[in-house]
């Protein structure tokens, strides 16, 4: 056995015998806090009853008041500790084995109290539950020198075999709490992992389309600022040259923002070089999903003026994944979409009936698509709300900002 082995080994029995004791995995009874005011009184009528009961087994053994005394309190003391001090319970154990065994009654196969009997049989199976494997090892080894110097010989098979059967379940018991625990924290971390790289790739999304309005509007800037000294006449030399160096600035600006979005841009994302859509594309959008068999109403006044692209662009998108969403989760469904403009603001509104297929996404558990319409609507400053209905189905709601003056809706 290598020197490590043994060092190993070695700390193993220190911390069974004298070192620091296994904290419980979580507070007793955290599922069922109803029951934590119960706990004392009832615990205190029980171990007043055991305490009786063992005082007088104890005192049937025709031993003096105070070493009956003495006994029932090493007795129940190890009950006392095991909640939150199981180590320090199993080492009182064995002093009680080794302890209370005098003027045993004839012919009984052990000589120990019933009381004690079942109470380290409690122990043992809480204390396997609690340590590691070298730990438990020594703790059945020491546990198992009581039993052979002290039980009838023809009792020992089956002691032995009650111990090292609740031994290793309890170790069973213990692995198998580790094993849930383990993956329940594999589990939460893959599921935030995902949260992040959705809303990583959902921002990148929104980057590129952000860049393409905007490089939009830049080129628009360049190219009137290069042809305005030949559109007007009469443009001086210096004027000629601000307009050069607009243009300039403007293109500088293009080419970083084209640096940037390569940055942002996956490898495997080809160029986007297509209009992005807006509100006025909503109808035809509409349209579709009523050819492919949705039923859908829309309610859309005539769009706000002075709302800027991302905001007609970010609605755009949000009544689409809402669309897709309605006939993802609750086919059949009746979808009604409402776009209506307020005073520097753009509500939009998607819910849908309950499905005859059964409930609907969020009821169960809905994916990313909610997680990219919350960015969208953040990005621009607005809220999103999202949620079952009470008679059925389910609704998303966005309020998106922006500068100008709306109509009322």
């Amino acid at each position: 056995m290598s020197e490590h082995r043994v060092d190993s080994w070695w700390a193993a029995l220190r911390q069974a015998v004298a070192g620091p004791d296994v904290p419980p995995p979580r507070p007793p009874l955290q599922r069922w806090p109803r029951l934590a005011r119960y706990v004392g009184p009832v615990g205190l009528l029980v171990v007043v009853g055991l305490f009786a009961a063992t005082l007088a087994w104890e005192t049937n053994r025709r031993l003096p008041g105070i070493v009956a005394m003495l006994f029932a309190v090493l007795t129940i003391a190890p009950l006392l500790a095991l909640p939150r001090r199981p180590l320090l319970a199993w080492r009182l154990t064995i002093v009680a084995l080794l302890t209370c065994t005098f003027n045993a009654p004839p012919g009984q196969p052990w000589p120990w109290s019933p009381v004690l009997v079942l109470g380290s049989l409690l122990v043992m199976a809480v204390v396997a539950a609690r340590v590691d494997r070298p730990v438990l090892i020594w703790v059945g080894v020491i546990t198992i020198v009581p039993v052979v110097a002290l039980v009838d010989p023809n009792n020992w098979a089956g002691v032995l075999l009650l111990v090292l059967t609740l031994l290793v379940l309890g170790h069973l018991v213990r692995g198998n709490r580790l094993s849930r625990r383990a993956l329940a924290a594999q589990t939460e971390l893959s599921e935030r992992e995902k949260e992040r790289r959705a809303v990583l790739e959902e921002r990148t999304r929104i980057a590129r389309e952000l860049h393409d309005v905007v490089a939009h509007h830049m080129s628009m800037i360049a190219v009137q600022a290069e042809t305005a000294p030949y559109r007007l006449a009469g443009v001086p030399d210096g004027t000629r040259a601000e307009f050069a160096a607009i243009a300039g600035s403007a293109r500088e600006a293009l080419t970083d923002m084209r640096r940037l979005l390569g940055v942002l841009r996956s490898e495997s994302t080809g160029p986007e070089t297509a209009p992005q859509p807006g509100l006025a594309d909503v109808p035809a959008m509409v349209d579709t999903a009523r050819r492919a068999g949705l039923t859908v109403t829309l309610d859309a006044p005539a769009p706000a003026a002075g709302a800027p692209a991302p905001l007609g662009l970010a609605a755009y998108r949000i009544v689409q994944e809402g669309l897709a969403n309605a006939a993802r989760h609750a086919p059949g469904a009746a979808v009604r979409i409402s776009i209506h403009p307020g005073p520097g603001i753009l509500a939009v509104r998607i819910e849908n009936t309950a499905g005859p297929a059964g409930p609907t996404a969020a009821e169960r558990g809905a994916g990313h698509g909610l997680t990219g319409m919350r960015e969208r609507a953040l990005a621009l400053g607005g809220t999103f709300a999202a949620g079952p209905l009470d008679g059925g189905g389910y609704a998303v709601h966005a309020v998106l900002p922006y500068d100008g003056e709306g109509g009322n809706g």
